[in-house]
C-alpha cells in the first residue's frame, strides 16, 4: 500500500467535554426519576400499613364484642388523626395523613369524632373510615348487617 503524503488526522482518545455533561444530565434525570419512584413506593407502603392497622383494630372491636357478649365500639378522633379499640391504648397516625369517618348519626360525637359499634351477633352500625395521604386513599368498608371489614385503595374523591 502506497503511503499517502497527506497525514489522517487522529482523534485524540478521551471524551469531550459535551458528551460529560451529556452523561452527567442523564445520570440525574435517572436518578430523579428512581428517587421519586421509591418515595411514591414508600408512602404508598405506610399508608397502606396504617389502613391495615385500623382494620386490625376494627376486627379486633368485633370479635371482643361477639366474645364478651356486649356492644364495643372502635372510636375515632378525626382533629388528632387517632383511634381506640376497646380495652387497647390509642394509635395515632403519622401527621401527614388524615382520617375521615362515615357513620350512623347516632356514633357521632361530635363534627370530629365518632366510632363504629359492633354488636354481640358481629353485626355493627356500619359505615367507611378512609385514611388520606396527599392524593391516596384506603378505605375500609363495614358492613352494618355482617360486620364484614374490608380494605380498598381508591382514587381521591375529592
Amino acid at each position: 500500500m502506497p503511503h499517502s503524503p497527506f497525514p489522517i488526522p487522529s482523534r485524540p482518545s478521551g471524551f469531550t467535554m459535551i458528551e460529560m455533561i451529556v452523561v452527567v444530565v442523564m445520570i440525574g434525570i435517572i436518578a430523579s426519576v428512581v428517587a421519586f419512584s421509591f418515595t411514591q413506593s414508600l408512602s404508598g407502603a405506610r399508608i397502606q400499613a396504617a389502613s391495615r392497622d385500623l382494620v386490625a383494630a376494627l376486627r379486633y372491636t368485633r370479635g371482643q364484642a361477639i366474645v364478651k357478649g356486649e356492644q364495643k365500639v372502635l372510636t375515632l378522633d378525626l382533629e388528632h388523626n387517632t383511634y381506640e379499640a376497646p380495652g387497647k391504648s390509642s394509635k395515632e397516625l403519622p401527621k401527614d395523613m388524615k382520617l375521615r369517618l362515615t357513620t350512623a348519626q347516632q356514633e357521632l360525637v361530635s363534627d370530629t369524632s365518632g366510632g363504629i359499634r359492633f354488636f354481640p351477633d358481629g353485626s355493627s352500625t356500619g359505615g367507611n373510615i378512609a385514611v388520606v395521604l396527599g392524593e391516596r386513599e384506603w378505605w375500609i368498608n363495614v358492613g352494618w348487617l355482617t360486620g364484614e371489614i374490608t380494605l380498598d385503595e381508591t382514587e381521591s374523591k375529592r
